[in-house]
């Protein structure tokens, strides 16, 4: 076996000079624009998530922001960038792909933990300086763990509303999704989205704290309440949304022009009225719930979708948290029809997946199929099923 050094594939710092694979990406004109716009704020560190503003598992390439600046296009991470460092934490799933994405700009921390990432600020960062996130882009439970790793260090955890990577990212950075959201047919879903709006609000007045809003952050969520679907995100049937809905109200957070003739109708089909969807723009969701948040209120949201910008507007006393919202404790427990739906997919799946070994029987003795072919292949038998939407992720194929 060659000795690691000899790798072409990964790249090589120690190196004079430092030996790059052509799958590296160039990051140093981006790092420079980024450190102008962090300085020009008065900030030390900044700390750039993988994550969206719903705490999504993928992500669109309009989030993609860690791999933007980084290079990095794993599905976890964290960097770290301050005036004369630049840093990226990843599990170990991703180190052989960071040594071939990342430059010689940036240091791999093959670790994942919020305290590691801690330690390395409190050395990189004197005493007094500043560090700083977008609060929109951390989970409530993130953002607690930073704040106490860098507690009574003298370095102040500083939430900026502007997303910095974003400036740097400027005109380059994709444009929002501009497809259409569509209605799901009442055959699939068992229920209409007024007797799922009824259920929910008949656990608000049935809850010891009485609720008078439930505020909805997790995508699948909005999807599955109002029975809409999308497709901002590769491989996730939803759109980017937020719900506001209290017993008397129901506010939808959404680009309205991108809903379909069908859903609009069907959100709109109970106005005036409690079952009325008011329709309001996707960017408007912190000033409304700022709005919303002055009154005799309670919210009542899940801790783990909802974002700590949006949970640092309602004051602690009007807070109702547990870890799901009620939607994502409902959403969980299926109804007879869709369950009978979920067993239909899996045979028409399992059909697909027949096809495939039956394909791979046949053709692998000729020595004409590889793992990219055959992934081609199993997504095309499962194209051709009745109702595909297109695999649940990107088909994992190896061999040998």
């Amino acid at each position: 076996p060659q000795a690691p050094s000899a790798r072409n594939d990964i790249r090589d710092c120690s190196a004079d000079p430092p030996y790059l694979p052509p799958t590296a990406t160039n990051t140093t004109a981006r790092l420079a624009v980024l450190r102008g716009i962090i300085r020009t704020h008065g900030v030390h560190a900044y700390i750039v998530p993988s994550t969206d503003a719903h705490m999504s598992e993928y992500i669109s390439e309009r989030d993609a922001r860690l791999g933007w600046l980084t290079g990095f296009t794993g599905s976890a991470g964290t960097a770290v960038v301050t005036q004369d460092k630049a840093a990226l934490w990843t599990d170990s799933r991703y180190w052989t792909q960071a040594e071939r994405e990342l430059d010689c700009n940036w240091e791999l921390q093959r670790t994942t933990s919020i305290e590691s990432i801690g330690m390395w600020i409190l050395k990189a960062v004197s005493a007094e300086g500043n560090v700083s996130l977008d609060p929109f882009l951390f989970s409530i439970d993130t953002w607690n763990r930073y704040s106490r790793a860098l507690h009574g260090s003298g370095r102040t955890l500083f939430p900026l509303e502007t997303n910095l990577v974003d400036q740097a990212w400027g005109d380059q950075r994709p444009l929002p999704s501009s497809s259409k959201i569509y209605s799901l047919p009442a055959e699939f879903t068992g229920s209409s989205w007024q007797e799922k709006v009824a259920g929910i609000r008949q656990r608000m007045e049935q809850h010891v704290r009485r609720p008078t809003a439930v505020l909805l952050s997790g995508l699948e969520e909005t999807a599955w309440l109002f029975n809409l679907r999308g497709d901002d995100i590769p491989y996730n049937p939803v759109f980017y949304s937020y719900t506001l809905l209290t017993n008397t109200t129901i506010r939808l957070f959404v680009e309205e022009s991108r809903l379909s003739a069908a859903a609009r109708e069907s959100l709109r089909s109970g106005c005036p009225g409690p079952l009325c969807v008011e329709l309001q723009e996707y960017g408007q969701v912190s000033a409304r719930l700022r709005g919303y948040a002055q009154g005799n209120v309670t919210v009542w949201l899940g801790t783990e979708y909802t974002n700590y910008g949006l949970y640092a507007i309602i004051p602690q006393e009007k807070l109702l948290e547990e870890s799901y919202s009620p939607v994502m404790m409902v959403k969980a427990v299926k109804n007879a029809r869709e369950q009978e739906m979920q067993r239909a997919a899996h045979v028409r799946d399992a059909v697909a997946v027949i096809q495939y070994l039956l394909w791979l029987e046949k053709t692998v003795p000729r020595g004409q199929v590889d793992e990219f072919s055959g992934a081609q292949h199993i997504d095309a038998f499962r194209r051709a099923q009745e109702h595909s939407c297109g695999p649940s992720f990107q088909s994992i194929s190896a061999s040998g």
